[in-house]
């Protein structure tokens, strides 16, 4: 298998000190494009939905849990006992020991699917779930939101009891966010999936990818 090139200490300093320009200067368009986002405008959402939770029925304005500020992932409903495996991927990347420091910056989070209640929960069972996760099942959630068929993650805005939608992204845009992503990225191997840019021979892995 193919591997990188063998060099001295002294040119592997120069080459590490090389990319570490261009990593600083994507770092700073990342927080320039950051402070874009801190400025989009937003829209106003009703809060007529209606979902089914594992304690009883709830609105969109229940899912920010008193808080002013809500991260909401679509989980893609395949139909009865089927699941996304990117949706499930992403899930099991949500790092749930540090949703409570979200909660402490005033940011609550929930998973939201078409998928009966049921079936989502025979599914965090399974899977060791403990975040937050309704049905939206025969609501037009989805739709209003634009995910209909697909994964999206959105952010909400409260002010009092009106709801504000003030960020949206899917497809590379979701899976940038990814804990196991960004660090593959940093190995010499990085995801091994076909789409990316590698040294001849690098090894490859028949995996779903996700389109740009």
């Amino acid at each position: 298998m193919a591997k990188p090139n063998i060099v001295s200490a002294a040119e592997w300093k120069d080459a590490r000190a090389a990319l570490l320009v261009e990593e600083k200067r994507l770092t700073h368009e990342l927080d320039a494009l950051a402070a874009k986002r801190r400025r989009l405008p937003m829209v106003e959402l009703e809060n007529k939905y209606k979902f089914a939770g594992p304690r009883g029925s709830m609105t969109l304005l229940d899912l920010f849990d008193g808080r002013d500020q809500l991260i909401q992932y679509q989980f893609m409903d395949r139909g009865p006992d089927k699941f996304c495996p990117g949706c499930t991927g992403f899930t099991n990347n949500i790092a749930t020991n540090a949703l409570p420091y979200l909660r402490r910056m005033g940011v609550s989070w929930c998973n939201v699917s078409n998928m009966p209640l049921a079936q989502i929960e025979a599914y965090k069972a399974k899977q060791g779930w403990t975040i937050p996760f309704v049905s939206s099942h025969g609501t037009t959630f989805t739709a209003d939101t634009g995910a209909n068929d697909l994964f999206l993650l959105s952010v909400f805005l409260r002010d009092g009891n009106k709801i504000y939608r003030t960020y949206s992204t899917t497809r590379r845009g979701v899976d940038r966010l990814l804990f196991t992503s960004n660090f593959l990225d940093l190995t010499p191997w990085g995801r091994q999936e076909e789409w990316e840019d590698s040294p001849e021979g690098w090894p490859r892995q028949k995996r779903q990818s996700v389109e740009s």
